[in-house]
């Protein structure tokens, strides 16, 4: 049986204002290429570990660092890539000129294939050391890159910008 005029015009009505299905597929696409985007562009930013327990001083630099070891110097410890690796009480009160446990994990990071350099030239380490640290304590702590072939030592600080005093 055929429909009558009404009841097919009620059909073709209704077929106009069917609501279409939300196609997937391309949000997907979407969404993968802004976060393949976002992960390529964060990659290439080099920050220095922020810490709470240290106030770096502040300095004007033209150039950005590049990627080298880290020792953190708080007011109660040293901290070389994260690992804690001695107290600095006890420094300050021995005699020896180098820090022992520091010359241990200087050596442990130069091994590693990250910080390694070709034709026996020195390696490359950043202090971030709190404005307040005693020199003494400075003095063994350069001395120990020293020991262990550290030789191009750069000392973080917060960039001002020019102009500024």
């Amino acid at each position: 049986m055929s429909a009558s005029r009404r009841a097919r015009r009620m059909e073709r009505n209704h077929k106009r204002n069917k609501q279409s299905a939300l196609n997937l597929v391309s949000l997907m696409d979407i969404f993968t290429i802004l976060v393949f985007f976002l992960l390529v562009s964060s990659s290439n930013v080099q920050q220095l570990p922020n810490s709470k327990d240290i106030r770096l001083p502040t300095s004007v630099a033209e150039k950005a660092p590049k990627e080298t070891l880290i020792i953190a110097i708080t007011q109660d410890s040293i901290i070389v890539q994260g690992n804690k690796v001695t107290d600095i009480d006890s420094i300050l009160q021995e005699r020896k000129a180098v820090i022992p446990a520091l010359v241990k994990e200087l050596e442990f990071q130069s091994s590693r294939s990250l910080f390694k350099v070709k034709n026996g030239a020195g390696r490359s380490v950043t202090i971030m050391g709190d404005e307040n640290i005693p020199y003494q304590l400075l003095r063994k702590i350069l001395a120990s890159c020293r020991q262990t072939n550290y030789t191009h030592i750069a000392f973080a600080a917060v960039q001002k910008a020019k102009g500024k005093a």
